[in-house]
């Protein structure tokens, strides 16, 4: 397991641990389907790629309970919504 994973930092951060857990695995499936790393990779494992995304505060859920990033992107500047459970094109 990650050190990420055992501070309580990381589980407060999303606000809590049924948070943390399906903020991780949507992001996991997004980036298995194809979606594009939102941080320097260099090798690391998904799961990391993931942990490093939330710590540096690149991914979050949303109120419905939506994937959402922080970094703006065409489809945001144009005013749309952007999912991140679909793979980039």
């Amino acid at each position: 397991m990650l050190e990420e994973l055992k501070e309580e930092y990381i589980v407060n951060k999303v606000g809590g641990r049924f948070k943390l857990s399906t903020l991780i695995q949507k992001r996991m499936i997004a980036l298995n389907q194809g979606a594009r790393p939102l941080v320097e990779s260099r090798g690391a494992d998904k799961m990391a790629v993931v942990i490093q995304e939330i710590m540096q505060d690149k991914i979050y859920l949303d109120m419905s309970g939506n994937l959402q990033n922080t970094e703006p992107t065409e489809e945001a500047e144009e005013g749309g919504t952007v999912d991140l459970t679909q793979p980039s094109e």
